[in-house]
């Protein structure tokens, strides 16, 4: 008589060889295919987002905010060479570098010596490149990864360099830096001569054999609390379309600029609405991440604006005066108009995530991206 145990053994290894057996292969034609792909990199810079900001996500929004998806987080320290309390140039060049600089430096050295950016180095290596912000396309955030200037306010020069870089999807303000300019040249027609499908008006539907630049304000955009809608999100899901179509590797630096202006206005209305925005551009590109295994999400800013906390509310009686805790809600209090010097997180995703975790210098992010980029 047949072992009843033996046959269910055979028929056991049989059903595990037949359902496995194309599946190391498929899967070995995965990772080949992963390991040819050059990595591709979004980095998201939250001007002037320091931890009480992202705090405010998990308080004043109805859905749980997209910054909890994260598990390698980190640190940095964000002094510049001249100042304790670094600016946004400065903070900014040292990502696009790896070199700390002083205040109100754009892509230069403390000695004012010219560094070639992490967006100018991968575009000769083929990639695709972008960058998107709610201010001037020429203002310091974006302006650090493309230009080379001693002062951030030289915007007509950097605005000259941004059409020398040729980045192939930008958006933003800062029209009158490149139609309205002291030297009277008009750089859209520069824009055109270099075959960039421009708009002025609104974000249309971006061009695949052409690069995209879209220019819709004079200086910056509105903030949401004076209209601006939803640009920040539609912008950065054009860009990542386009980039896919390419089907080529990609280096974008996307800001959400009134995070800072919030701060120095001291305007908790419009710090509360800007970081929202910016969660919600969060959650569009954790998607695009976790669909495409090859990219790696850095999320960070460059300073904290405002010495913000998120603190007890209070009601005041209108008859007496006498001010009364509400327990269930919570207030934002800014103790500054200015940047602090206060350590900033720093959220990574994808490939290569874990080497963002510690406390470093934020210059050494740069360090990181290319360790990951090596590695990959």
């Amino acid at each position: 008589m047949k072992n009843p145990l033996k046959i269910k053994y055979l028929v056991f290894t049989c059903l595990l060889y037949v359902g496995c057996s194309e599946n190391p292969k498929q899967k070995k034609l995965e990772i080949e295919k992963e390991a040819r792909e050059p990595l591709s990199i979004i980095f998201m810079i939250g001007d002037g987002m320091g931890l009480p900001q992202i705090t405010t996500a998990f308080y004043f929004g109805e859905n749980t905010p997209n910054f909890q998806q994260f598990q390698h987080i980190g640190l940095i320290k964000t002094s510049s060479t001249s100042n304790t309390v670094t600016d946004s140039a400065a903070g900014a060049t040292a990502f696009s570098t790896g070199k700390k600089t002083y205040n109100r430096a754009i892509g230069v050295s403390k000695d004012s010596i010219i560094q070639e950016t992490i967006l100018e180095q991968l575009k000769k290596k083929g990639y695709q490149t972008g960058l998107i912000s709610l201010t001037s396309i020429t203002h310091a955030t974006p302006a650090a990864f493309y230009a080379h200037v001693l002062d951030r306010d030289m915007h007509e020069e950097i605005a000259e360099q941004l059409i020398n870089t040729k980045v192939d999807f930008f958006a933003g303000g800062g029209q009158k830096f490149f139609n309205n300019r002291t030297d009277g040249k008009n750089l859209f027609t520069k824009l055109y001569e270099n075959d960039y499908h421009l708009d002025t008006v609104q974000l249309s539907k971006a061009v695949l054999d052409r690069p995209n630049a879209y220019i819709l304000a004079d200086d910056e955009l509105p903030s949401i609390i004076k209209g601006r809608k939803d640009f920040l999100n539609e912008a950065t899901s054009m860009a990542l379309n386009y980039f896919d179509e390419k089907k080529a590797p990609f280096f974008i630096m996307i800001e959400g600029s009134f995070i800072d202006w919030g701060g120095h206005a001291e305007n908790s209305e419009m710090l509360i609405t800007e970081v929202a925005d910016f969660d919600r551009t969060l959650g569009t590109v954790l998607k695009y991440v976790e669909n495409h295994p090859n990219t790696l999400l850095i999320v960070t800013a460059d300073h904290e604006t405002g010495g913000v906390s998120v603190g007890k509310f209070y009601e005041t009686n209108k008859s007496t005066g006498e001010k009364k805790e509400v327990p269930e809600k919570v207030a934002v209090y800014f103790n500054s108009n200015q940047h602090t010097a206060e350590l900033i997180p720093v959220f990574a995703k994808g490939k290569g995530a874990e080497v963002f975790q510690g406390i470093y210098e934020n210059n050494k992010i740069y360090n990181k991206m290319f360790e990951v980029l090596n590695n990959n």
